[in-house]
Protein backbone atom coordinates (compact mmCIF):
# COMPACT_ATOMS: atom_id res chain seq x y z
CA UNK A 1 0.00 0.00 0.00
CA UNK A 2 2.77 2.35 0.99
CA UNK A 3 4.64 1.46 -2.18
CA UNK A 4 1.62 2.18 -4.33
CA UNK A 5 1.12 5.53 -2.60
CA UNK A 6 4.73 6.41 -3.24
CA UNK A 7 4.27 5.64 -6.91
CA UNK A 8 1.15 7.79 -7.13
CA UNK A 9 2.88 10.67 -5.31
CA UNK A 10 5.89 10.28 -7.56
CA UNK A 11 3.64 10.65 -10.60
CA UNK A 12 1.72 13.62 -9.26
CA UNK A 13 4.54 15.71 -7.82
CA UNK A 14 6.25 16.48 -11.14
CA UNK A 15 2.89 17.62 -12.53
CA UNK A 16 2.27 19.85 -9.55
CA UNK A 17 5.65 21.48 -9.80
CA UNK A 18 5.42 21.94 -13.57
CA UNK A 19 2.31 24.12 -13.40
CA UNK A 20 2.60 27.85 -12.65
CA UNK A 21 1.10 29.09 -9.43
CA UNK A 22 -2.38 30.50 -9.93
CA UNK A 23 -1.40 33.35 -7.66
CA UNK A 24 1.45 34.53 -9.91
CA UNK A 25 0.85 37.62 -12.08
CA UNK A 26 0.33 36.48 -15.65
CA UNK A 27 2.89 38.91 -16.98
CA UNK A 28 5.54 37.16 -14.88
CA UNK A 29 4.87 33.84 -16.64
CA UNK A 30 6.17 32.64 -19.97
CA UNK A 31 3.83 32.60 -22.94
CA UNK A 32 3.65 28.81 -22.83
CA UNK A 33 2.75 28.86 -19.13
CA UNK A 34 -0.07 31.31 -19.80
CA UNK A 35 -1.19 29.11 -22.68
CA UNK A 36 -1.33 26.10 -20.33
CA UNK A 37 -3.55 28.03 -17.93
CA UNK A 38 -5.79 29.24 -20.75
CA UNK A 39 -6.21 25.71 -22.06
CA UNK A 40 -7.41 24.77 -18.57
CA UNK A 41 -10.13 27.41 -18.86
CA UNK A 42 -8.49 30.12 -16.76
CA UNK A 43 -10.45 33.24 -17.73
CA UNK A 44 -7.71 35.76 -16.97
CA UNK A 45 -5.23 33.75 -19.01
CA UNK A 46 -7.65 33.61 -21.93
CA UNK A 47 -7.97 37.41 -21.92
CA UNK A 48 -4.20 37.77 -21.58
CA UNK A 49 -3.65 35.58 -24.64
CA UNK A 50 -6.35 37.40 -26.59
CA UNK A 51 -4.65 40.75 -25.98
CA UNK A 52 -1.28 39.26 -26.90
CA UNK A 53 -2.63 38.10 -30.26
CA UNK A 54 -4.53 41.33 -30.84
CA UNK A 55 -1.49 43.52 -30.14
CA UNK A 56 1.24 41.19 -31.44
CA UNK A 57 2.91 40.82 -28.03
CA UNK A 58 5.34 37.86 -28.02
CA UNK A 59 3.43 36.41 -30.98
CA UNK A 60 2.52 37.55 -34.47
CA UNK A 61 -0.58 39.70 -34.40
CA UNK A 62 -3.64 37.65 -35.29
CA UNK A 63 -7.01 39.30 -34.68
CA UNK A 64 -8.90 36.14 -35.60
CA UNK A 65 -7.02 34.13 -32.98
CA UNK A 66 -7.52 36.99 -30.54
CA UNK A 67 -11.27 36.86 -31.15
CA UNK A 68 -11.30 33.13 -30.44
CA UNK A 69 -9.67 33.61 -27.04
CA UNK A 70 -11.85 36.60 -26.23
CA UNK A 71 -14.88 34.47 -27.06
CA UNK A 72 -13.82 31.77 -24.58
CA UNK A 73 -13.52 34.31 -21.77
CA UNK A 74 -16.67 36.18 -22.83
CA UNK A 75 -18.61 32.93 -22.61
CA UNK A 76 -17.54 32.87 -18.96
CA UNK A 77 -18.96 36.37 -18.47
CA UNK A 78 -15.72 38.35 -18.52
CA UNK A 79 -16.55 42.04 -19.30
CA UNK A 80 -13.05 42.84 -20.65
CA UNK A 81 -13.34 39.90 -23.03
CA UNK A 82 -16.74 41.13 -24.20
CA UNK A 83 -15.21 44.51 -25.00
CA UNK A 84 -12.26 42.91 -26.79
CA UNK A 85 -14.45 40.63 -28.86
CA UNK A 86 -16.83 43.47 -29.67
CA UNK A 87 -13.92 45.67 -30.69
CA UNK A 88 -12.74 43.09 -33.22
CA UNK A 89 -16.24 42.25 -34.49
CA UNK A 90 -17.00 45.93 -35.03
CA UNK A 91 -14.43 45.94 -37.84
CA UNK A 92 -13.95 42.27 -38.64
CA UNK A 93 -10.75 40.30 -39.19
CA UNK A 94 -9.37 37.89 -41.80
CA UNK A 95 -11.92 35.09 -42.04
CA UNK A 96 -14.16 36.87 -39.55
CA UNK A 97 -16.89 39.11 -40.94
CA UNK A 98 -17.62 42.36 -39.17
CA UNK A 99 -20.76 42.18 -37.06
CA UNK A 100 -21.49 45.58 -35.45
CA UNK A 101 -24.92 44.41 -34.26
CA UNK A 102 -23.44 41.60 -32.17
CA UNK A 103 -20.61 43.91 -31.10
CA UNK A 104 -23.15 46.34 -29.64
CA UNK A 105 -24.80 43.53 -27.68
CA UNK A 106 -21.43 42.63 -26.20
CA UNK A 107 -20.69 46.26 -25.36
CA UNK A 108 -24.08 46.67 -23.70
CA UNK A 109 -23.74 43.51 -21.61
CA UNK A 110 -20.34 44.63 -20.36
CA UNK A 111 -21.45 48.26 -19.97
CA UNK A 112 -24.34 47.29 -17.70
CA UNK A 113 -21.88 45.46 -15.48
CA UNK A 114 -20.07 48.78 -14.97
CA UNK A 115 -17.18 48.34 -17.43
CA UNK A 116 -16.16 51.87 -18.44
CA UNK A 117 -14.47 50.82 -21.70
CA UNK A 118 -17.68 49.12 -22.76
CA UNK A 119 -19.71 52.17 -21.80
CA UNK A 120 -17.47 54.33 -23.96
CA UNK A 121 -17.72 51.93 -26.91
CA UNK A 122 -21.50 51.77 -26.52
CA UNK A 123 -21.71 55.55 -26.50
CA UNK A 124 -19.58 55.70 -29.63
CA UNK A 125 -21.81 53.11 -31.31
CA UNK A 126 -24.92 55.17 -30.55
CA UNK A 127 -23.22 58.38 -31.67
CA UNK A 128 -22.39 56.96 -35.11
CA UNK A 129 -25.23 54.46 -35.51
CA UNK A 130 -22.91 51.44 -35.61
CA UNK A 131 -24.97 48.29 -35.12
CA UNK A 132 -27.72 50.27 -33.41
CA UNK A 133 -30.08 53.11 -34.26
CA UNK A 134 -28.24 56.43 -34.05
CA UNK A 135 -29.04 58.41 -30.90
CA UNK A 136 -27.12 61.40 -29.60
CA UNK A 137 -28.97 61.30 -26.29
CA UNK A 138 -28.06 57.63 -25.73
CA UNK A 139 -24.46 58.38 -26.73
CA UNK A 140 -24.26 61.17 -24.15
CA UNK A 141 -25.81 58.91 -21.49
CA UNK A 142 -23.16 56.23 -21.92
CA UNK A 143 -20.27 58.67 -22.39
CA UNK A 144 -21.27 60.28 -19.08
CA UNK A 145 -21.27 56.95 -17.28
CA UNK A 146 -17.78 56.16 -18.54
CA UNK A 147 -16.52 59.71 -17.93
CA UNK A 148 -17.79 59.58 -14.35
CA UNK A 149 -15.37 56.71 -13.76
CA UNK A 150 -12.50 58.87 -15.04
CA UNK A 151 -11.93 57.21 -18.44
CA UNK A 152 -10.03 59.78 -20.54
CA UNK A 153 -11.45 58.59 -23.88
CA UNK A 154 -14.99 59.04 -22.59
CA UNK A 155 -14.21 62.46 -21.16
CA UNK A 156 -12.94 63.52 -24.59
CA UNK A 157 -15.93 62.04 -26.39
CA UNK A 158 -18.38 63.71 -24.03
CA UNK A 159 -16.51 67.00 -24.42
CA UNK A 160 -16.95 66.83 -28.19
CA UNK A 161 -20.69 66.31 -27.74
CA UNK A 162 -20.72 69.58 -25.77
CA UNK A 163 -18.61 71.28 -28.44
CA UNK A 164 -21.00 70.24 -31.22
CA UNK A 165 -24.17 70.58 -29.12
CA UNK A 166 -25.24 67.01 -29.86
CA UNK A 167 -27.47 65.38 -27.25
CA UNK A 168 -26.70 68.27 -24.90
CA UNK A 169 -26.80 72.07 -25.20
CA UNK A 170 -23.59 73.44 -26.64
CA UNK A 171 -21.29 74.33 -23.75
CA UNK A 172 -17.68 75.15 -24.53
CA UNK A 173 -16.83 75.75 -20.87
CA UNK A 174 -18.00 72.26 -19.90
CA UNK A 175 -16.11 70.86 -22.88
CA UNK A 176 -12.90 72.58 -21.78
CA UNK A 177 -13.23 71.10 -18.28
CA UNK A 178 -13.65 67.59 -19.67
CA UNK A 179 -10.78 67.96 -22.14
CA UNK A 180 -8.56 69.17 -19.30
CA UNK A 181 -9.46 66.19 -17.10
CA UNK A 182 -8.48 63.84 -19.91
CA UNK A 183 -5.35 65.79 -20.89
CA UNK A 184 -4.00 65.65 -17.34
CA UNK A 185 -4.20 61.86 -17.62
CA UNK A 186 -1.98 61.96 -20.70
CA UNK A 187 -4.66 61.85 -23.38
CA UNK A 188 -3.18 63.33 -26.53
CA UNK A 189 -6.41 64.05 -28.41
CA UNK A 190 -7.85 65.84 -25.39
CA UNK A 191 -4.72 68.01 -25.22
CA UNK A 192 -5.00 68.80 -28.93
CA UNK A 193 -8.65 69.75 -28.62
CA UNK A 194 -8.05 71.81 -25.49
CA UNK A 195 -5.35 73.65 -27.41
CA UNK A 196 -7.97 74.46 -30.02
CA UNK A 197 -10.29 75.93 -27.40
CA UNK A 198 -7.51 78.12 -26.01
CA UNK A 199 -6.55 79.21 -29.50
CA UNK A 200 -10.12 80.30 -30.25
CA UNK A 201 -11.14 81.41 -26.76
CA UNK A 202 -14.11 79.04 -26.69
CA UNK A 203 -15.17 78.35 -23.10
CA UNK A 204 -11.81 79.69 -21.85
CA UNK A 205 -9.94 82.96 -22.13
CA UNK A 206 -8.11 83.13 -25.46
CA UNK A 207 -4.50 82.24 -24.70
CA UNK A 208 -2.13 81.43 -27.60
CA UNK A 209 0.64 80.41 -25.18
CA UNK A 210 -1.54 77.75 -23.56
CA UNK A 211 -2.71 76.67 -26.99
CA UNK A 212 0.91 76.14 -28.02
CA UNK A 213 1.64 74.25 -24.81
CA UNK A 214 -1.28 71.87 -25.29
CA UNK A 215 -0.47 71.34 -28.97
CA UNK A 216 3.11 70.54 -27.93
CA UNK A 217 1.90 68.04 -25.33
CA UNK A 218 -0.28 66.30 -27.89
CA UNK A 219 2.46 66.41 -30.52
CA UNK A 220 4.93 64.79 -28.09
CA UNK A 221 2.53 61.85 -27.91
CA UNK A 222 2.80 61.31 -31.67
CA UNK A 223 -0.31 63.11 -32.92
CA UNK A 224 0.35 64.50 -36.38
CA UNK A 225 -2.77 66.67 -36.20
CA UNK A 226 -1.38 68.43 -33.13
CA UNK A 227 1.99 68.81 -34.82
CA UNK A 228 0.26 70.53 -37.74
CA UNK A 229 -1.74 72.76 -35.40
CA UNK A 230 1.44 73.73 -33.56
CA UNK A 231 3.30 74.60 -36.76
CA UNK A 232 0.34 76.58 -38.08
CA UNK A 233 -0.11 78.60 -34.88
CA UNK A 234 3.61 79.30 -34.46
CA UNK A 235 3.78 80.48 -38.07
CA UNK A 236 0.71 82.65 -37.56
CA UNK A 237 2.11 84.30 -34.43
CA UNK A 238 5.54 84.88 -35.93
CA UNK A 239 8.23 86.31 -33.60
CA UNK A 240 5.79 86.38 -30.67
CA UNK A 241 5.65 82.59 -30.75
CA UNK A 242 9.31 82.26 -29.78
CA UNK A 243 8.72 84.11 -26.52
CA UNK A 244 5.72 81.92 -25.80
CA UNK A 245 7.70 78.76 -26.52
CA UNK A 246 10.30 79.83 -23.96
CA UNK A 247 7.62 80.18 -21.26
CA UNK A 248 6.60 76.61 -20.63
CA UNK A 249 3.44 75.78 -18.72
CA UNK A 250 3.03 72.62 -16.62
CA UNK A 251 -0.06 71.00 -18.07
CA UNK A 252 -0.11 67.92 -15.92
CA UNK A 253 3.53 67.12 -15.42
CA UNK A 254 5.78 64.37 -16.68
CA UNK A 255 3.48 61.69 -15.29
CA UNK A 256 0.73 62.81 -17.65
CA UNK A 257 3.06 62.64 -20.64
CA UNK A 258 4.33 59.24 -19.59
CA UNK A 259 0.77 57.99 -19.15
CA UNK A 260 -0.10 59.15 -22.64
CA UNK A 261 2.94 57.49 -24.17
CA UNK A 262 2.13 54.26 -22.35
CA UNK A 263 -1.45 54.30 -23.60
CA UNK A 264 -0.31 54.71 -27.18
CA UNK A 265 1.75 51.56 -26.83
CA UNK A 266 -1.00 49.29 -25.51
CA UNK A 267 -2.69 48.71 -28.85
CA UNK A 268 -6.02 49.71 -27.32
CA UNK A 269 -5.86 53.08 -29.03
CA UNK A 270 -6.56 52.66 -32.72
CA UNK A 271 -4.69 54.88 -35.14
CA UNK A 272 -6.85 57.21 -37.24
CA UNK A 273 -8.23 55.57 -40.36
CA UNK A 274 -8.40 58.83 -42.24
CA UNK A 275 -6.79 62.23 -42.07
CA UNK A 276 -8.87 64.72 -40.06
CA UNK A 277 -10.97 67.19 -41.95
CA UNK A 278 -9.08 70.43 -42.49
CA UNK A 279 -10.60 73.10 -40.30
CA UNK A 280 -9.68 76.69 -41.06
CA UNK A 281 -8.59 77.61 -37.56
CA UNK A 282 -8.13 74.54 -35.37
CA UNK A 283 -8.46 70.80 -35.91
CA UNK A 284 -10.65 69.06 -33.36
CA UNK A 285 -10.68 65.30 -33.34
CA UNK A 286 -12.61 62.64 -31.51
CA UNK A 287 -10.82 60.47 -29.00
CA UNK A 288 -12.74 57.27 -29.51
CA UNK A 289 -12.32 53.52 -29.72
CA UNK A 290 -12.18 53.75 -33.51
CA UNK A 291 -11.62 57.15 -35.00
CA UNK A 292 -13.40 58.33 -38.13
CA UNK A 293 -13.61 61.58 -40.06
CA UNK A 294 -15.76 64.11 -38.13
CA UNK A 295 -19.34 64.40 -39.38
CA UNK A 296 -20.57 67.43 -41.30
CA UNK A 297 -22.55 68.57 -38.24
CA UNK A 298 -19.43 68.36 -36.03
CA UNK A 299 -17.38 70.30 -38.56
CA UNK A 300 -20.05 72.96 -38.87
CA UNK A 301 -20.27 73.28 -35.09
CA UNK A 302 -16.55 73.84 -34.82
CA UNK A 303 -16.54 76.51 -37.52
CA UNK A 304 -19.13 78.69 -35.80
Amino acid sequence: MGYRLALVCGAVLPLLFSLPSLGEPLDSLTFDEVLDLANQGDRAAEVFLAKAYENGTEVDADRTEAAAWYRKAADQGDPDAMVGLGRILSKGAPGLANNPEFAVKLFEAAARSGNSEAQNWLGYSYQHGLGVEQSDSAAVEWFKKAADSGLPAAESNLALMYVAGRGVPRDYEKASQLFEQAAVQGDGWAANNLGGLYEKGWGVSEDPRKAIDYYEQASSLGLKTAEGNLDRLVSKLGPDAQAMLSQKTDLGGQEALDAGRASLGTGEIVKPRAKPAALERAAFRQKAPARVRPTADEQEGLRE
